[in-house]
């Protein structure tokens, strides 16, 4: 925290803005196209309010050495963050908008992390604070999305096309959903193979297929070409299971298969290739 002063959390998204005054005039987040800024209009909070940290906190082991971290009630939009716990270092991966005693007591009695990072911009949460209250561990933010940086700091540090974090866990540039938009690839011999996608592929209620858009709530969709260059990086990684930003979306076999014929889906739908089998003609 800078001078006294907690950072600024945009209620809608939940990501954080440099301690000021007075917040900024609008969140550049949600003025974008791909989320939006709700009827009542653009509301702040300080990072440290009271109230903003009376939330509980909810862990699940989801796969060997694999976290899911919820809060109750959910800030922002209300991604699930995830802890990745390996020999070489810990990650935490789309933190919220939240710096409160129940995650930072969790994250320190399981060892700290050693990075922080995002699958794009829509999910850094509070990234900066975090690095701030748990030893200034970098935070990983794609060169491509560098113009959507809410907190400019020194713990920020550029990447691009595939980084190492750490061994077992690299961020894969993806593209689609925002250019920097990247998967969380977890390998090892303590646990299967398994990317960690965010919105990059959003993992569907069947749990059986993914899909890729430029807009979520705004339902924007992306082209032919962004869809293929997805679905062709995804496949050459070494993994099986997908793990979504929001609880439940999961999915725990075939994830390779899942992404490739979700891709083809897609593609088959927006091409006019694919047509319901009950449209007349």
């Amino acid at each position: 925290m800078t001078n006294g002063a907690s950072a600024w959390i945009c209620v809608t998204c939940g990501n954080e803005f440099s301690p000021a005054a007075a917040p900024p005039a609008e969140c550049l987040i949600c003025v974008d196209e791909r989320q939006h800024v709700p009827a009542e209009g653009q509301q702040w909070v300080r990072l440290d309010d009271p109230g903003h940290n009376d939330r509980a906190l909810a862990v699940d082991e989801i796969a060997p050495g694999l976290f899911s971290l919820c809060l109750s009630p959910t800030v922002g939009i209300g991604q699930r963050a995830f802890f990745v716990k390996t020999p070489a270092g810990n990650v935490l991966w789309e933190p919220p908008g939240f710096v409160g005693a129940p995650l930072l007591d969790w994250i320190a009695e399981h060892g700290g992390v050693s990075a922080i990072a995002s699958s794009h911009p829509h999910l850094v949460g509070a990234s900066v604070s975090l690095s701030h209250l748990l030893g200034n561990v970098p935070v990983y933010f794609n060169r491509a999305d560098s113009r959507w940086i809410t907190r400019e700091d020194s713990v920020i540090e550029p990447w691009s096309g595939r980084h190492v974090v750490t061994e077992g866990v690299e961020l894969v540039q993806c593209g689609g959903h925002f250019p920097g938009s990247s998967v969380l690839l977890l390998t090892g011999a303590d646990r299967p193979g398994a990317i960690l996608t965010g919105d990059t592929l959003m993992v569907g209620a069947d749990r059986r297929s993914v899909s890729f858009m430029r807009s979520y709530p705004n339902l924007i969709p992306l082209p032919e070409r962004l869809v293929r260059g997805i679905a062709d990086t995804v496949d050459a990684l070494p993994f099986d299971r997908i793990h979504g930003g929001f609880p439940g979306h999961d999915i725990t076999e075939n994830g390779r298969e899942v992404v490739r014929f979700s891709a083809d889906r897609y593609i088959g739908w927006i091409t006019d290739v694919i047509r319901d089998p009950d449209e007349p003609g």
